[in-house]
């Protein structure tokens, strides 16, 4: 709807890996602009450096894998001084302190979109929905399948949203364990970014991602992990319930002491 073969499209890195191959099947450039050293966006970068040409600016927020989260008034801040599209990928945002869909009113140029497969666990339906100006949601009307929901996803999609207050208590205790978790990982020698997710992005003590994601593996417990330039010495974690996180905290320290790592004091990642 967006884009054309040979046009650009700027998105923060590090991020979803994904959006960078579907701008590849459209045949349009991937400017990848690096966040600053606190995660906060790069003004000048955006406005006035690689990505000053590009056809629209994508953003994640909370972003993924980092799990940091943009205060909206520096987005907004962004909006009043370009007049490209911004699409502002609210997937984790359930998680974060505020969102972004008060500025829709305000700027013709904002895309925010939503999806069931987070805060919701409805993945499995593949529903996403997304908020916009008339002009730039009749563009995506213009080239959406007239099969692109099927009546399963759609019932299940208005039902979780008639019972949002049944999410609530889920929100907390993530909220509750990722705060548990991010201390007993700090301790064990793993500096830990702060989240406004369900994951935690941790940059490991020793020797690299790859290898404790193996050592996890071992231990059944999946993590992921991202040989992207910057994350190669960190490991993704999903926060799941008490008992999945008891596991997994007892195996990071069983690999721990395998590895003879001494507990240290609680070391967190500014930001």
């Amino acid at each position: 709807a967006f884009l054309a073969s040979g046009d650009s499209v700027a998105m923060m890195s590090p991020g979803f890996s994904f959006n960078r191959k579907l701008a590849m099947l459209q045949g349009a450039q991937f400017l990848e602009i690096e966040f600053s050293e606190d995660h906060s966006l790069p003004m000048e970068q955006l406005l006035f450096g690689p990505a000053k040409d590009a056809k629209f600016i994508l953003l994640a927020n909370p972003n993924n894998p980092t799990g940091t989260f943009i205060p909206v008034a520096h987005i907004e801040r962004l909006l009043a001084k370009s007049d490209r599209l911004i699409v502002l990928d609210e997937a984790y945002v359930d998680f974060a302190p505020e969102n972004g869909l008060r500025l829709i009113n305000r700027y013709s140029n904002l895309l925010v979109l939503r999806t069931f497969s987070k805060s919701y666990a409805a993945a499995g339906i593949r529903v996403g929905f997304g908020f916009g100006h008339p002009e730039i949601i009749g563009r995506l009307r213009n080239i959406q399948n007239v099969f692109n929901m099927n009546v399963i996803g759609h019932a299940i999609g208005i039902s979780v949203l008639a019972h949002r207050a049944a999410y609530a208590d889920n929100h907390k205790q993530i909220k509750h364990q990722r705060q548990r978790v991010t201390l007993a990982l700090s301790q064990l020698g793993f500096s830990v970014t702060p989240s406004h997710t369900n994951f935690l992005l941790a940059r490991v003590p020793a020797p690299d991602g790859s290898w404790w994601q193996s050592a996890f593996a071992k231990e059944k417990i999946l993590v992921a992990y991202f040989p992207d330039k910057g994350l190669e010495n960190h490991i993704r974690v999903s926060i799941g319930t008490k008992e999945h996180m008891d596991a997994f905290l007892s195996a990071a320290g069983h690999i721990s002491r395998a590895l003879k790592m001494p507990a240290s004091t609680p070391h967190l990642a500014r930001g």
